[in-house]
């Protein structure tokens, strides 16, 4: 565990608006919305059973967080013994320090990503009420698969390779046939690969329809079914073709996604990732391996200029 930030007082404001909601999507399952699913506003599951209380995910402010953790000890009065990380970025990972009792899990990339990051995306939203938080890395990783038990209920957790970012763990749970994908699924939210890759993410909704879950709860946005998939897929073949196009005309990213007609996709939330993810799609395209990596920084920062603003933080 490390430093973190200062106590909750003091913070220029508080925690941003969006009340959570539980919803029991099978028995003993319950997925932690938070609307409206934009800009570190990430959903979080709890897995109920007789050897207790497993977490997909947290929060990202320390009040957030809390609510998380009460929601948990409605559905069962013991704290939950595991946290699962399905990757890095610090809207589902920094509330871990608020589950002390329990042992955090992630992929063995997840580890080293979450103590190379550090706290730093607070620094982007310097505005945003974070809260007393303390980096909780994961003290249990795996490679490529891992199956934990709870009572009756079988979690079966799985590295898809770069697709959101590197070291994307998803958690699938056979007997319900419910599915957390992490952000490598998002609802009603722009899929976001700057961090990972656009024909690993293709390749992993592949695997994941092959599953054929009835709930597939995302990381961010409502909880919905397979459906969930085939729109991702949807968007993310929008994005190539409107890659490609850009590429054979000459154009930066930054001006392909200034012409560009996004249809349908035009409404999804925080549609100014379009920038960053024609980057990632540019640089496999050019024959960059899924995962390589870019400069990020530079990314957000046509990001921005592509919005004319640093998009707004929802947490």
């Amino acid at each position: 565990m490390t430093a973190g930030l200062p106590a909750a007082g003091a913070c220029a404001r508080p925690s941003g608006a969006g009340a959570a909601t539980v919803e029991e999507v099978a028995d003993g399952v319950f997925a932690f919305v938070q609307p409206d699913g934009g800009w570190c506003l990430n959903n979080a599951g709890i897995v109920v059973g007789s050897d207790g209380c497993v977490l997909v995910d947290t929060a990202a402010t320390r009040a957030r967080a809390e609510t998380l953790r009460r929601a948990a000890l409605r559905v069962q009065e013991a704290a939950p013994k595991i946290v699962v990380d399905t990757h890095f970025h610090g809207d589902h990972t920094f509330g871990n320090c608020v589950f002390p009792e329990a042992t955090v899990v992630g992929h063995q990339r997840t580890r080293t990503a979450m103590a190379g990051a550090g706290l730093h995306l607070t620094t982007l939203w310097p505005d945003v009420c974070w809260g007393a938080i303390d980096l909780a890395l994961p003290t249990v990783t795996y490679r490529d698969r891992l199956t934990l038990h709870t009572g009756a209920t079988t979690l079966e957790l799985s590295h898809p390779g770069p697709a959101h970012t590197t070291d994307d763990t998803v958690v699938w749970l056979p007997g319900q046939r419910v599915l957390f994908t992490g952000d490598l699924v998002m609802s009603g939210v722009t899929p976001f690969i700057a961090m990972g890759s656009l024909s690993g993410s293709l390749d992993a909704l592949a695997a994941l329809r092959a599953l054929r879950p009835a709930v597939v709860v995302p990381g961010h946005g409502p909880v919905g079914g397979p459906g969930l998939l085939d729109a991702a897929e949807g968007y993310l073949r929008h994005l190539e073709t409107l890659a490609r196009e850009g590429l054979r005309a000459g154009r930066t990213p930054l001006e392909a996604a200034r012409r560009a007609d996004l249809g349908p996709y035009a409404r999804l939330l925080d549609a100014e990732r379009l920038v960053p993810n024609l980057h990632r799609a540019y640089a496999e395209l050019d024959g960059a391996k899924p995962g390589a990596d870019l400069d990020i920084t530079e990314l957000f920062a046509d990001m921005v200029r592509f919005h004319g603003a640093l998009p707004p933080c929802r947490a």
